[in-house]
């Protein structure tokens, strides 16, 4: 019986040796198959070995001349103006078709209508719905954003690259509908450089095997004034703009290459306009000719500080208007319905409703709505007045002419014209920053700072006309970086001014012009465009909660931050971070100087208060923690006694 059971079970052997024999055979089957397919991938042995040798010689030879994070700080700013040229260049040919179309409908009213307001409509939805198809943080302008980014806020979405993809998009899209919407790309272009800059961060990271010799901060700062600088080919104007507006706070180890970055993007940006022949060489992107031997008056600096008064009133009532719209959007619940369900319809309303408003047989010739936004300040700059032009208007050049029938209509005057635009921009721009698709705001209030710098002097030179000859082209300078200036609540756009329009004669008019708007518009601490942004989103940034409300700046730490979690003190002995250990489960415990005066001095990993365990486990109870442990410094030295203003104060001269 025994006997048969063995010979039961002899033939379940072999056949379960057989099956592993079958299996051992195909594995070596397969891997032979696989090492036969990484063989047929991988031809030229010797080839690429060479390339590799070349690529690490041109690698040590780069790295002997300059550290590995110029290099990118350069690619960083020719990158960013490869594709502010490229969307300027779109958005040209786009523009240009559609003022053809509509010049080709010319008698036909109706097809006119449809053709003005259809097209910036279908641009807005478009730029709208993919936007937030891809990307929703990709609306709106960025800055502020950015800003809580520089200041430490951890938000990974508005600096990815579907981030990047979206924007570009949606902003050229934007763009393309036109003055009829009037929106600009400054500040999605700082975004745009902020997530060129993050990229260029990851790229400086891997090329060092890991190790990150700069902090992405510092990269981040530099994008920020490369963005400014791609736009217009100012990289002075765009260092100021990251130092003034993006950051609270400044290094000064961040000062040259933040100038490096934006002479690398202005100078490549000049250079592709002069290789498409849109220049004929390297030249302000808005070149005038103003009279260098006497450019203006002595009396005329009080003209100028009357442009810059005017422009601080309009500013307050702007951002007042601004404010509450936003409000309005968010508090009204059928938009704010609208806005959560159907962004796109909302945008195609909104962009249509403008559109009508501003065609030419309603209210669009009072306000020289066929000019583009370029053609806009081009006018507006312009140094010949227009009423010596009323004298005399045969035989004007182009675009001069064209420029003259948009700002002097046959059934009105220029004044007229101008007065109107003044007036309405107001309103329409306002309603414009609530559209939710990609957008910058500055442009369109230096262009309309232009316009009430031009009026004051095209009033001027009127008034003057029997016994001076001015230049109302200069007032519109000074208005348009007054006026911007007094927006932001900055000086840099008096220094961006004379920048995109190599007019230095005019530095000193731009600059009490914007002083004295900055005086206007920052009474009774107002908060500024951004800073209001920031305060509706509610984005943690200091200099706007302080503008809003000043006595927070005399409020101490201790009243609103309370330590939560387990608190070391320097002196800790091994029982009690052992104790700690045992019972908390952080990665990271902050240490103070002593429970009783609570002022921080940095962090400490829990790796470390392990290391710090196990090698002094039998040295007793005398080894403190400071002796043994590294701990990691804060940049600020802070006591339940600080002041938020003091906390300001360290954080910019840090």
């Amino acid at each position: 019986m025994d006997q048969t059971c063995v010979d039961v079970k002899r033939p379940d052997t072999n056949e379960e040796q057989c099956t592993h024999q079958d299996k051992t055979d195909a594995d070596n089957t397969e891997e032979k198959l696989i090492s036969s397919h990484k063989h047929l991938w991988k031809p030229w042995k010797h080839e690429r070995s060479r390339i590799r040798d070349c690529v690490l010689c041109v690698k040590k030879t780069m790295v002997s001349l300059a550290s590995m994070e110029w290099y990118c700080y350069a690619l960083l700013g020719m990158l960013t103006a490869l594709i502010s040229f490229f969307m300027d260049t779109t958005v040209t040919k786009v523009l240009n078709a559609h003022q053809w179309l509509y010049g080709c409908l010319k008698g036909h009213h109706l097809l006119q209508f449809l053709c003005w307001t259809l097209y910036p409509a279908c641009l807005c939805a478009l730029s709208t719905g993919f936007s937030h198809s891809i990307c929703p943080s990709s609306a709106g302008s960025g800055v502020p954003e950015v800003r809580a980014i520089l200041l430490g806020m951890d938000m990974p979405d508005y600096l990815s690259l579907s981030n990047l993809f979206a924007k570009v998009v949606g902003l050229t899209c934007t763009l393309a509908s036109g003055s009829t919407v009037f929106l600009g790309k400054v500040g999605p272009f700082v975004h745009l450089s902020t997530m060129v800059g993050a990229f260029m961060n990851r790229l400086h990271v891997s090329c060092r095997g890991g190790k990150q010799n700069i902090s992405k901060g510092e990269m981040l700062v530099v994008a920020s004034a490369v963005g400014v600088a791609s736009c217009f080919g100012a990289p002075i104007s765009g260092v100021l703009f990251s130092i003034e507006v993006m950051g609270s706070h400044y290094s000064v180890r961040d000062y040259c290459p933040c100038f490096f970055a934006a002479a690398c993007g202005a100078i490549t940006f000049r250079l592709l306009s002069v290789c498409s022949r849109d220049q004929e060489t390297i030249q302000a992107l808005f070149k005038t000719s103003y009279p260098a031997e006497l450019p203006f008056q002595p009396f005329e600096i009080f003209l100028f500080a009357l442009v810059g008064l005017i422009c601080g009133f309009i500013c307050c009532f702007y951002l007042y208007c601004h404010r509450w719209a936003l409000r309005f959007v968010k508090t009204n619940k059928p938009i704010s319905r609208l806005l959560a369900t159907e962004k796109a319809i909302y945008s195609a309303i909104v962009a249509f409703l403008l559109a009508c408003f501003t065609f030419y047989h309603s209210a669009g010739r009072f306000i020289a709505a066929e000019l583009t936004m370029k053609q806009l300040l081009s006018s507006l700059l312009d140094a010949t007045s227009w009423y010596n032009i009323s004298q005399n208007s045969t035989g004007l050049p182009e675009p001069q002419n064209t420029f003259w029938q948009a700002w002097n209509p046959p059934d009105g005057s220029y004044f007229k014209t101008l007065g109107m635009f003044i007036l309405t921009k107001v309103g329409l721009l306002v309603v414009a920053c609530t559209l939710p698709l990609p957008a910058g705001y500055f442009m369109p209030v230096f262009i309309y700072g232009a316009a009430v710098g031009r009026f004051v002097g095209e009033v001027s030179a009127y008034v003057f006309s029997a016994k001076l000859q001015l230049n109302p082209g200069g007032y519109a300078l000074a208005g348009a970086a007054a006026y911007s200036g007094a927006v932001t609540q900055t000086l840099s756009p008096a220094l961006l001014a004379i920048e995109m329009t190599g007019q230095c004669t005019h530095a000193v008019p731009a600059l009490v012009a914007t002083l004295i708007s900055n005086a206007v518009a920052r009474a009774k601490h107002r908060p500024s465009f951004y800073d209001g942004i920031s305060l509706i989103k509610k984005l943690p940034h200091l200099p706007s909660f302080i503008r809003a409300c000043p006595k927070l700046a005399s409020v101490q730490i201790k009243q609103f931050e309370i330590p939560t979690g387990v608190v070391l003190e320097r002196a800790e002995g091994l029982t009690s971070v052992q104790k700690i250990l045992n019972v908390n489960t952080e990665t990271e415990f902050p240490v103070v100087d002593s429970h009783d005066s609570l002022t921080l001095l940095g962090t400490v990993n829990r790796s470390l208060l392990r290391d710090f365990l196990y090698e002094h486990k039998d040295e007793g109870l005398c080894k403190q923690l400071e002796e043994a442990c590294a701990i990691q410094p804060v940049r600020l030295q802070l006591t339940p006694e600080t002041t938020v203003q003091q906390v300001q104060c360290e954080n910019k001269l840090d």
